[in-house]
């Protein structure tokens, strides 16, 4: 059974979180006017990818999105306090 026949959920939430991802990266590409655009939509993307990557019981995946979301989340606190 593939792993979208298992969870259609988890199928569309992996989709939405690679464009957040991706949407991340265009905004650090144009500049750090685009900085809370970048912190917003990678935060958001690897939170989504950390889900999934839980439910796919994918260590790796699991690691690196964990990983990813603590320090943007705290890119984000830097910034604001």
């Amino acid at each position: 059974m593939t792993k979208m026949a298992s969870n259609p959920l988890v199928w569309y939430v992996k989709w939405i979180a690679t464009i957040g991802v991706m949407a991340a990266v265009i905004f650090r590409s144009m500049g750090p006017e685009w900085y809370a655009y970048d912190m917003f939509f990678g935060t958001a993307g690897t939170i989504m990818w950390a889900w999934v990557a839980i439910i796919w019981r994918d260590t790796a995946l699991i690691l690196l999105n964990v990983v990813m979301s603590f320090l943007l989340i705290s890119g984000i606190v830097q910034n604001i306090l």
